[in-house]
């Protein structure tokens, strides 16, 4: 693995990139997350003004998170099993395909609703064998010490990425059209999978062979065997499918009628909680906590959804601005704990599983969700559905404190 020396004075959050191989990593993935960050706001007002109904987001956006994790645990397997480059570089090509057509039918004007489900199925689909993949290439591609580095790097290009994509969509939404903002994201994937193609990750040593089921099988059971892992995982699991998915599904909906603004003001929400999980993030990359770690993770994730609850109770929109700001910070440290823990604790070996089943868990009710969602929309205010969804999810996230095993672990 090539590296570079560290300049003097440099910041601790920043020691990854003494890696050739994660930086080529680190780019790809930061163009491929500024194409998506620009698609899903495309995406969303897209599908809005296609069919006219605040349902219309939550069902497409439904089909894709039931097309991931139907490919999810079995990506986890293979990662586990094969090369995690080779995995990726196929997924990004693969993506590039569906999002291409998308932009290429939408472009034609051919773009129906019917045809948005199947092609969000077809994208989901890529998403489930890439994500345990990448979850588990990190530690291949930078030293042992350098791994909270890595992660705080890798969240900073997740959340600059919803400060560039959402200002660029609205840009080339308002200039050219949606066809053009999905042109470039399928771009992107082009570019993150050559960018992948020159690196050369660190092999590991997989388990023997046992058969998909059974591997996936001991994978689960390594989860349940560690308080800290299952737990987390089902909190999150059920707060995305009450919290989450409305908040993703409605907020173009609460922007229109909160605030009477459009899709420029949708977009900057975006960029402002982006701006504040990168603050999140270098905080944590700084700090680089080693104590009281799984404390920390619930307490940031319980202020994210206080923030949403406010929000959602305040008029004005400049609140709202601040409040995501807020909110994006305690993400962005809550997740670079997390991935930490994930990525330090548990075994080389196991981590591509087990990042299946944590994505599998996390977001596996989140298609209910969405269901639940565009059948509430039409008959309960957003504000309000918001409210009573964060605010369960709040206190989720500091019950398991409670439990002495829980908070202990690390």
């Amino acid at each position: 693995m090539a590296t570079i020396a560290a300049p003097a004075g440099r910041f601790q959050s920043l020691d990854a990139f003494r890696s050739r191989d994660f930086r080529l990593l680190w780019g790809g993935q930061t163009i491929s997350l500024v194409g998506d960050a620009a698609f899903l706001v495309a995406l969303g007002w897209k599908t809005f003004s296609l069919t006219g109904s605040t349902r219309s987001l939550a069902i497409v956006l439904m089909a894709h998170g039931l097309a991931m994790l139907g490919t999810l645990l079995i990506g986890g397997v293979l990662a586990d099993r094969y090369p995690r480059r080779m995995l990726m570089i196929i997924s990004d090509l693969a993506r590039f395909g569906v999002i291409g057509t998308l932009a290429v039918t939408d472009a034609s004007g051919a773009l129906t609703f019917p045809l948005l489900i199947a092609l969000a199925v077809g994208f989901g689909l890529g998403d489930g064998f890439f994500y345990p993949a990448f979850g588990a290439i990190v530690p291949l591609v930078v030293d042992q010490q350098h791994i909270a580095s890595a992660n705080t790097l890798v969240g900073i290009s997740r959340q600059l990425s919803f400060v560039v994509g959402p200002a660029l969509a609205g840009v080339i939404y308002g200039l050219s059209g949606s066809a053009a903002v999905f042109g470039l994201d399928a771009a992107t994937f082009l570019l993150a999978a050559g960018l992948l193609w020159l690196a050369r990750p660190r092999s590991f040593e997989p388990e023997e062979r046992q058969g998909t089921i059974r591997e996936l099988v001991a994978g689960f059971r390594y989860v349940m065997s560690v308080p800290w892992l299952w737990i987390s995982i089902f909190v999150a699991s059920f707060i995305l499918m009450i919290a989450m998915a409305p908040y993703q599904a409605l907020l173009p909906q609460f922007v229109r009628e909160e605030f009477d603004r459009g899709v420029g003001s949708y977009g900057l929400l975006f960029t402002f909680q982006a701006a504040g999980m990168v603050a999140g993030s270098l905080l944590f990359g700084q700090l680089n906590p080693r104590s009281r770690r799984v404390i920390a993770m619930c307490v940031a994730f319980a202020l994210n959804d206080l923030c949403v609850i406010v929000m959602a109770l305040l008029p004005w929109y400049e609140s709202a601005v601040a409040l995501v700001t807020l909110r994006g910070a305690c993400i962005g440290f809550g997740i670079g704990v997390w991935s930490t823990l994930m990525m330090e604790l548990v075994p080389e070996s196991k981590l591509a599983r087990v990042t299946s089943l944590d994505f599998f868990g996390s977001f596996g009710l989140v298609p209910l969700g969405f269901a639940l969602t565009a059948v509430l929309s039409g008959y309960v205010p957003v504000s309000t559905i918001l409210v009573v969804g964060f605010s369960i999810g709040s206190v989720l996230w500091v019950a398991p404190l409670a439990l002495r095993q829980f908070r202990t672990a690390a």
